[in-house]
């Protein structure tokens, strides 16, 4: 039993950062039925904005709460800059073209990062700074969590719980509905819908970047790919949950995050990433429309 709830707390952990990036999948989608494949690679700046950013406070040599949250949220500033840029330079110029234009456009983006990355960080992986020294917290006998895994789940539940205000119970987050339900009508209704769709992309990368430095407070290694497969299943998660569903992307954060560690626990480690797109495959052959989406007849 111990065991069992040592690797749940792992797979909640891991959860809420699948969670975290695939907001941003859901909401980009849900605003403009666009899938945004270089929002994993802005995790991964986000990893980096953090490292040189801990270089400059020298928080890996000093330490303290001030610093680590100094470079929590310039790390995602400069993130909600860069999602900004990239829906302005790349996807604006493509926003009335059919669809494939949009998507080659999001591919190239990604590949833009990832091979922009390698040229600026270099191709070696690089050591995040223990900018929180790590400590382990007793729960049960055998059952341990770190602070920093507690750091994961705290931050990530402020964010959600933040988003979800926002979207709930602001005008900005009230005009993101409107510009979701349609453009048109939201547009005559006098919101700027390139106002909107901006403001999604840089909180969606604000996200993203907030996830990139939490994994590197846990797993120090970074590298200009660590981008790729967290994003695919942070995709995968979004799918499971359903696409444009915020909660849903949330619920399927954490169901995509509890499967794979399950499977590195109980079965192998070789299947780890194998999990994600089985998941994928049965809901898609299950329920098209994921957990909480609903299934929704379109005109053709």
């Amino acid at each position: 039993m111990s065991e069992f709830l040592q690797q749940l707390i792992n797979g909640v952990t891991l959860g809420c950062v699948y969670a975290l990036i695939a907001l941003g999948y859901t909401m980009v989608y849900g605003i403009l039925r666009l899938i945004n494949f270089a929002h994993g690679d802005v995790y991964m700046l986000g990893a980096f904005f953090g490292l040189y950013l801990s270089r400059i406070f020298h928080a890996g040599t000093d330490p303290n709460p001030l610093k680590a949250v100094l470079v929590l949220v310039l790390s995602m500033a400069a993130c909600g800059l860069i999602g900004i840029v990239i829906e302005r330079a790349a996807y604006l110029p493509v926003r009335k073209s059919p669809r494939l234009s949009a998507l080659i456009t999001a591919i190239g983006v990604s590949l833009l990062l990832e091979n922009g990355g390698i040229l600026v960080f270099g191709p070696d992986p690089k050591f995040f700074p223990q900018i929180v020294p790590a400590s382990n917290i007793q729960l049960l006998p055998g059952v341990t969590i770190s602070n920093q895994q507690v750091i994961i789940l705290v931050v990530s539940l402020v964010l959600m719980v933040a988003l979800r205000f926002v979207v709930l119970h602001t005008r900005v987050g009230k005009a993101m509905q409107a510009v979701s339900f349609n453009h048109t009508a939201a547009s005559l209704m006098g919101i700027s819908v390139n106002r909107i769709i901006t403001f999604t992309f840089m909180i969606g990368s604000m996200l993203a970047a907030a996830a990139g430095v939490l994994v590197a407070l846990q797993n120090p290694k970074i590298d200009p790919l660590m981008g790729i497969m967290p994003g695919l299943k942070a995709f995968v998660a979004a799918v499971l949950g359903g696409i444009g569903n915020i909660p849903g992307a949330v619920l399927g954060g954490l169901v995509m995050g509890i499967a794979e560690v399950m499977v590195v626990g109980y079965v192998s480690p070789t299947y780890r990433d194998a999990i994600a797109f089985v998941l994928l495959i049965v809901i898609l052959l299950v329920r098209p429309a994921g957990i909480l989406g609903r299934n929704v007849a379109e005109k053709v």
